[in-house]
C-alpha cells in the first residue's frame, strides 16, 4: 500500500486518543469465549460488555457516566443457561438489547433507565428456533421490532419480536458455518459471509441469492463483510499466505475487486466498522493493539489509508457508538470501547477543527432512533427509508419507543396516538394501565416456552 502520495481530504488528520484512566470501565472480567463477535455493545445511554459468569452467560450493562471500578457486586444480565457469544442494542429503544448464546436461544431485554439494581433473570421474550449456538445478531436498521440472527446450524432467522415468533428462516442456502451477516442502509438486503468460501447478498423476505461471489478472499480464514456507500461491499479476509486483506467490491460488477489492498500478516479477525456519514471505515482486529482507518471514495484505489491508532495493550472487542451518541462540540467523529483484558476503554476520534462553530461538513444529518416501518407492515412487503436528524443542536432524546412484545404490553405504557407526531404525552412509567384507559391499545398474552402468541 502506498503512504507517500498525499490527497486532500478534510479527513487527513483524523486523530485518536483514549481517555483518561477516570473515564474508563475497570475490573470488568470479560469473557474469555474466542467467539469472534465484538463483545460490546454501546448507545448513547448504555455500554453493554460480555463477561465471565459461572453456571451460564452473563453481560454487564453500565450507564455511560458509570466509569471508575465497577464493584463485584455490579447487577448483571443472566437469563441465558450457555456463554452468551453476540450482543446488541436495538436501534430504536436505548433500552432494548437482545442477546444470542450457546444455549441454542436468543432473548430481548429491557434494561431499566439508570441501569440495573438487581440482577435481571427474565427476558422481555425468548426467541427459539436455532437448533445450535446463535452466534450472530443484528437488528434492523428501519423496521421497529425486526431482528436477524445466524447460528452454527448454517441457519438465518428473521424474528418479528413483537410476535416472538420466526417469520422467515434461510436454512438452505449456506452449507457451513456463516461468519457475518449484516443489513444495508435501508434494511431490503442481507449480506452474509461463509465458511463455504462465498459471500451473498440476499433477498430477506424471499430467502433467495441475488449475488453470490465465491473467494473473495483466496485464503481459509473467515471473511467479514459490510455494506458501504453507493452499492458497494468492503470485505476482510486472508490471502492464501494468511496476508490480512481489505477489499472494494462493485455489486453491479461482482466478480473483481474493485481493489483489494494487503495490510499484515497478523492472525486476528479484522472488524470492519463503516460510517456513511465520513465514508471512513475502521478496522479493528481482534488481538490487536490498533485501529486502522480508510477513506472509500469513488476514485482509484477507491480505499485510501488515512491513519492508524495504537496502544500497548490488545484488544478483546470492541463496541462502536451511534453517530447521535458523539460529543458534537469536540469535533468527535467516532467512539470505540475497546475491551482489555480487565476493563473497557473508550476511544475517541477526531478531527482537529479551531472553530467552535457547527461542522457542517462534518456532521449530515444522520440516522435517527425513530422507525420508519413497524414489524408486521416490513414482512408484509412495506420498506421504510431512513429517518435522518441533525446533530447541529446536539442529541436531544425523543419520547422512548417502547418495546411492544406482547410479555410487556400490561406493564409498558404506550404512547398516545399523537406520539408519532412529536406532540403526544406519554403516561409515567409507574401508573398502572386502567382497564378504561384509552390512550394505548391493550391485548391479552400468554407467553408459552417464550415465545408470544395472541390468545
Amino acid at each position: 500500500m502506498s503512504r507517500k502520495v498525499v490527497r486532500t481530504s478534510k479527513f487527513r488528520h483524523v486523530f485518536g486518543q483514549a481517555v483518561k484512566a477516570d473515564q474508563c470501565y475497570d475490573d470488568i472480567r470479560i469473557s474469555q469465549m474466542t467467539w469472534d463477535s465484538n463483545f460490546c455493545s454501546v448507545n448513547p445511554k448504555f455500554v453493554a460488555m460480555i463477561v465471565e459468569a459461572s453456571g451460564g452467560g452473563a453481560f454487564i450493562v453500565l450507564p455511560l457516566g458509570k466509569t471508575g471500578r465497577i464493584d463485584m457486586s455490579q447487577p448483571t444480565v443472566c437469563g441465558h443457561t450457555g456463554p452468551v457469544l453476540d450482543i446488541e442494542w436495538c436501534p430504536h429503544n436505548d433500552n432494548v438489547i437482545a442477546s444470542g448464546s450457546e444455549d441454542c436461544s436468543v432473548m430481548i431485554w429491557e434494561i431499566p433507565e439508570g441501569g440495573l439494581t438487581q440482577p435481571l433473570k427474565e427476558p422481555v421474550v425468548k426467541l427459539e428456533g436455532h437448533s445450535k449456538r446463535v452466534g450472530i445478531l443484528s437488528w434492523h436498521p428501519t423496521a421497529h421490532n425486526v431482528l436477524m440472527s445466524a447460528g452454527c446450524d448454517n441457519v438465518v432467522i428473521l424474528w418479528n419480536v413483537v410476535r416472538g415468533e420466526a417469520a422467515v428462516r434461510i436454512d438452505t442456502l449456506h452449507t457451513d458455518l456463516i461468519y457475518s451477516a449484516c443489513w444495508n442502509r435501508d434494511g431490503t438486503r442481507i449480506l452474509t459471509s461463509c465458511k463455504d468460501k462465498k459471500l451473498r447478498l440476499l433477498d430477506p423476505r424471499k430467502g433467495t441469492v441475488i449475488a453470490e461471489k465465491e473467494k473473495p478472499h483466496e485464503g481459509s480464514r473467515p471473511v467479514r463483510a459490510v455494506f458501504v456507500s453507493d452499492g458497494k461491499i468492503l470485505t476482510t479476509g486472508f490471502s492464501r499466505m494468511s496476508e490480512r486483506q481489505v477489499a472494494l467490491w462493485d455489486l453491479n460488477s461482482f466478480q473483481e475487486a474493485l481493489t483489494l489492498q494487503e495490510l499484515d500478516t497478523s492472525s486476528g479477525v479484522l472488524l470492519p466498522f463503516y460510517d456513511p456519514d465520513t465514508s471512513i471505515v475502521y478496522l479493528c482486529g481482534k488481538g490487536d493493539s490498533s485501529i486502522r482507518y480508510f477513506e472509500v471514495t469513488d476514485e482509484a484505489p477507491y480505499v485510501h489509508y488515512l491513519s492508524m491508532y495504537s496502544s500497548k495493550e490488545s484488544q478483546k472487542g470492541m463496541g462502536y457508538m451511534p453517530k447521535r451518541g458523539l460529543e458534537i462540540n469536540k469535533c468527535e467523529i467516532a467512539r470505540f470501547y475497546k475491551l482489555h483484558e480487565r476493563k473497557c476503554e473508550p476511544v475517541v476520534m477526531t478531527v482537529p477543527r479551531k472553530s467552535d462553530l457547527f461542522q457542517e461538513d462534518l456532521y449530515p444529518d444522520t440516522i435517527g432512533p425513530e422507525p420508519s416501518v413497524e414489524a408486521d407492515d416490513w414482512f408484509a412487503g412495506k420498506d421504510g427509508k431512513p429517518i435522518l436528524m441533525s446533530l447541529k443542536d446536539g442529541f436531544v432524546a425523543t419520547t422512548k419507543k417502547e418495546c411492544k412484545s406482547i410479555k410487556s404490553l400490561l406493564t409498558i405504557p404506550t404512547a398516545s396516538s399523537d406520539h408519532r407526531h412529536g406532540n403526544g404525552m406519554v403516561r409515567p412509567r409507574n401508573t398502572p394501565v386502567q382497564e378504561n384507559d384509552q390512550s394505548g391499545p391493550t391485548l391479552g398474552a400468554s407467553v408459552i416456552k417464550g415465545c408470544c402468541s395472541f390468545s
